[in-house]
Order: structure tokens, then sequence, then C-alpha cells
């Protein structure tokens, strides 16, 4: 399994990245502003402008080191890697999984099965932790709803019913997704779901740790020689990481959402960490960005055991270890995919 090493995140835009020997350089007006030897990294989150070398992209190719190109408020723009690595049988067994769309929808199924379950574990956790606070009863009622939809899902073999019961599944949870907000209300409510551009601040608080979140399994899947362009949920899109995306699904209330609502309630971010565009689009700032990336690197850091694999390991290493089980599938190396069921 891949080592948790660290990635690299460079949100000052004026920044210039460059190669000094085994070291990449961050540079600021012409001057040195962090190195860090690229032994060090695994991956490479660019919000800059001023540009990364042809001599650090070099590097990182040879050594498998992901390079992710952003602008400064979030929004993708490339991805930089080496030649295409891994096992080419494996790959060619995950392109005939998905074109068969029984076998694709058997595999959607576990994904959109998990995601609905992490979700109904951060709605009772804020039950939990916030009991005197929050409208159970409205939070009960949409678990319920949630709990029908697993049903409903468990011997669904209908690609577009899997797909509708998963947006079904969103809305309800979106629809109750600011009664877990218990501080600083006024300054933080959701309505719904809007990304491009976000329109208010806890949806720009989504879209930035989503984005964080699906270059993790991107990697993870690149990691054990699966395509993340090839999806089973997320049929195939140019330039779209379906794959990735699927493996998203299952991890983003466990991995990104509570962190949006920690970083909320413990105020750690306020009504003063946003900027608005020309395009009335809400934008984290440079303060509030290194503030969520130290959260979300502290909190991969953090142990579980897991509950497939039965051991301990860091939080950060779900994605690669999901990747892992799901390259095990998908060689018939096990029976079915174990999907993440957060405890």
């Amino acid at each position: 399994m891949r080592k948790l090493l660290n990635v690299l995140y460079v949100t000052t835009p004026e920044t210039y990245l460059s190669k000094d020997g085994e070291n990449i350089v961050v540079k600021k007006d012409e001057q040195e502003y962090f190195r860090i030897p690229v032994h060090n990294l695994e991956g490479i989150v660019y919000f800059g402008q001023k540009g990364i070398s042809h001599a650090v992209l070099g590097m990182c190719a040879e050594r498998g080191i992901c390079v992710s190109i952003l602008t400064p408020n979030g929004n993708f723009l490339a991805r930089v890697e080496g030649p295409v690595s891994g096992n080419v049988l494996l790959r060619k067994q995950q392109y005939r999984l998905s074109d068969d769309k029984i076998q694709s929808a058997k595999i959607a199924r576990l994904f959109v099965m998990a995601k609905i379950s992490n979700a109904k574990n951060v709605l009772g956790r804020a039950i939990r932790d916030h009991a005197d606070c929050v409208n159970e009863e409205k939070i009960k009622k949409v678990i319920n709803d949630m709990n029908l939809m697993i049903y409903k899902l468990e011997k669904n073999e209908n690609l577009d019913e899997i797909r509708g019961l998963e947006g079904m599944a969103s809305y309800a949870y979106f629809s109750v997704f600011n009664e877990m907000i218990v501080a600083q209300k006024e300054d933080f409510y959701f309505k719904e779901r809007s990304r491009r551009p976000p329109k208010d601040k806890i949806n720009a608080l989504l879209s930035f740790v989503y984005t964080l979140l699906v270059h993790e399994c991107r990697a993870a899947l690149e990691t054990v020689g699966l395509d993340p362009a090839v999806g089973f949920l997320h049929r195939d899109r140019p330039g779209r990481p379906s794959f990735a995306l699927d493996l998203m699904e299952e991890l983003r209330a466990y991995l990104a959402d509570r962190i949006v609502l920690s970083l909320i309630n413990r105020q750690q971010v306020t009504k003063d960490s946003f900027t608005v565009s020309e395009a009335e689009g809400i934008y984290i700032n440079d303060t509030a960005k290194k503030i969520l990336l130290e959260t979300w690197q502290k909190r991969k850091t953090e142990e579980i055991n897991h509950p497939f694999l039965d051991e301990k390991i860091e939080v950060g290493l779900i994605p690669y270890s999901q990747a892992l089980l799901l390259a095990r599938f998908i060689r018939g190396d096990i029976d079915d995919y174990p999907p993440f069921f957060c405890k």
C-alpha cells in the first residue's frame, strides 16, 4: 500500500515553482519562499498564476508525483502526470466491466449505498452532538427516508434507477444540511448545492474540499493501476475522472462534509473568510485556505480502524485502501467490493 506522505498545496497566486537539485523551491517575487525535498512528496496541488518550471514537471513525472493545477479560486484546470503505469490486464478488465451495464450497476450500487449510509452517519452524529440545537425530528425523517432508499438499492441492477436514488438521497441530505450548522447561523446558511460558481459560503467550502478529495481519489486509483477516467456510476466523459468521482461518492460525507461543518461550528472560518467575484461567486480567501488545508492535512494523520480490513490506518490512506480493494475485486481476487462504511 502507498505510504502516506505529503501533498504540497501552493495557495499563494504570486508563487512560482522551480527545481534545485532534488528540491522543489517555491518562489515569490523572485525570492525563495519555501523548499521541500521531492522525496517527501506524493502530490502537488497548485493554485497559483505564475507557473511551474518544466524541470519541476519533469522531475515529478519521473517520480510518479501527480501535479494538479487549479485557478486561485479552486477551479480545476489540468493535471500533469508521467507515463501510464500499472497492470494492463487489470485496466482491460476494468473496461470490460464498465462496458457491461449490469456489472456497472452492481458496482455503482455499492458506491451509492455507502454514500447514503455515510451521509446518515453524519446526520446521526449531529443529533448526538447537538441534540439541544438541531431539529431532531426533521433530521430523523431524512434518515428514515435514506433507509428506504438503501432498501430499494439492495438488489437493484438498473443503472438509471440507481442514479435516480443517488440524486434523491443527495437532495434529501442537503435539505437538512443547514440544520447541522450550530454556530454563526446568521452568516452561514445553506439552501442548495451550487457549483460554478458557488453562490454562498458553505458551497464555497464544500467545492474547495471536494476538489482536494477528488485529487486524492484519482491519485489512489492510479497508484494501484486503475484508470481514473473509466467509471461505473459516472459514465465516460472527455476530461472527467469518472472512476475517481465514483470512489469519491462514498467518502464525501466522512472526509469532506465533516471538515466543513467543523470549520464553521468551531468558528475557524468566519464571514470575513470569503471574497465575491465579478460573476457574484463566493470564494475562500487565502487566509481561510491555509486554515482549511491545515485542518485537512491534520485530519489525514488521524487513525481509524478500517471496518473491512480490521486494522488501524491513517484517515489519509482511506482512498488508497479502497482503491486497493477495488483492484482486488476487478482482478477477481475477492468476490465483491467492500465499500467504506464509517462508524
